[in-house]
């Protein structure tokens, strides 16, 4: 009897079995699982010895998955391009649920052990958390190591091989870190990783040395841009005109009692933003960013019962107001420098503020 017989060194990752793996599941809780997507008519040891076979096969490609560029020199593991950017990417996949526990937080060897808490909580896989865990801190090794110019988001594409997508949230949790966000405080607890992802993307855009430099994002903030903001104490001379143009503009769109709170507190609110904007400067200020959003403005909106669409009616009148000032006094910066300074300063209030308002 003839018989064709055809070997090849390129492995199958079965897309549902390696997704069991990546969670953390045990290889028995995957044969549970696997038992029931196929047929019934297979006897359960064979998927049994399927899934061993997968999970061992993973067990080895994990050691070049730490660096995933070993991957393309390595004769043990061939893989198609496709199938090898699939696995990097599923390898380094994150959940939002871990990601913002983790946020705010020192990522030391002695918080890994720590990990069940965040695992309880989040009721995702210990095994799955400490994937997360090592691969964030792996990149931010990375990066901490890079030579200073260029972008995380270059560097962490170029190294990890990582899509556009994920290399960005990468990049918010390192920059996030980087910069020691207050994050972990009871009163931002509230927020998700959508929430501080948005603002801090936000940020880097319109904060750093990318606004003016680069179209790349930047981890390292604009100093001159936030030591400038504190040209805007001009503004504070103009609290009455400012609130004048700004009850004006909303007059139609408010009700009755909304706009008489909005008459009462309007100074409040007002200082209160530029405070924020002529503080920033200071380390301490900016670490405690989102902490002073929620008290300087969001809770006091909040006990007024204001809604969304009063803070972003209120944050778009404000800006535009201001942006369209005559006249900002007699300081030596001149009224357009004051014009761009409050528009970049705004376009990242704006975000933040209508990200972090809700419950």
């Amino acid at each position: 009897m003839d018989v064709d017989v055809f070997i090849t060194n390129y492995i199958y990752v079965d897309p549902e079995i390696f997704s069991c793996w990546l969670e953390g599941l045990t290889s028995s809780e995957a044969v549970i699982r696997q038992r029931k997507k196929v047929a019934s008519n297979i006897p359960l040891e064979l998927i049994a010895s399927d899934v061993l076979d997968h999970y061992r096969t993973y067990s080895h490609l994990e050691k070049f998955l730490d660096a995933p560029q070993k991957l393309d020199s390595s004769l043990s593991f061939q893989l198609e391009k496709a199938s090898k950017m699939h696995i990097i990417d599923q390898y380094y996949s994150l959940d939002d649920a871990v990601c913002r526990e983790l946020l705010g937080k020192k990522l030391s060897s002695k918080y890994r052990k720590d990990l069940d808490e965040i695992s309880e909580r989040t009721t995702i896989k210990l095994k799955s958390c400490r994937r997360q865990f090592d691969n964030i801190k792996r990149i931010q090794k990375c990066i901490d190591e890079s030579p200073p110019a260029g972008s995380f988001l270059k560097i962490i594409q170029r190294e990890f091989l990582l899509s556009e997508e994920l290399a960005r949230k990468y990049c918010t949790i390192v920059f996030i870190a980087c910069q020691r966000f207050e994050l972990s405080k009871k009163k931002v607890a509230y927020l998700n990783f959508k929430d501080v992802f948005d603002c801090s993307n936000s940020i880097m855009h319109f904060w750093t040395y990318c606004y003016q430099h680069s179209q790349e994002i930047e981890e390292e903030f604009d100093k001159e841009f936030l030591l400038d903001l504190r040209e805007l104490r001009c503004l504070f001379e103009k609290d009455r005109e400012i609130k004048h143009l700004v009850l004006f503009r909303l007059k139609d769109s408010l009700l009755e009692r909304s706009y008489q709170e909005l008459d009462m507190n309007f100074r409040n609110y007002y200082r209160s933003i530029i405070t924020i904007a002529t503080s920033i400067h200071r380390s301490r200020e900016l670490r405690n960013f989102f902490l002073e959003l929620v008290e300087k403005l969001i809770e006091p909106w909040k006990m007024n019962n204001w809604n969304e669409e009063q803070v972003k009616d209120f944050l778009s009148a404000l800006t535009k107001c201001i942006l369209d000032l005559q006249s900002f006094g007699h300081g030596q910066t001149s009224g357009a420098e004051i014009r761009c300074l409050w528009d970049r300063f705004m376009n990242v209030m704006n975000v933040c503020l209508m990200r972090m308002y809700h419950n």
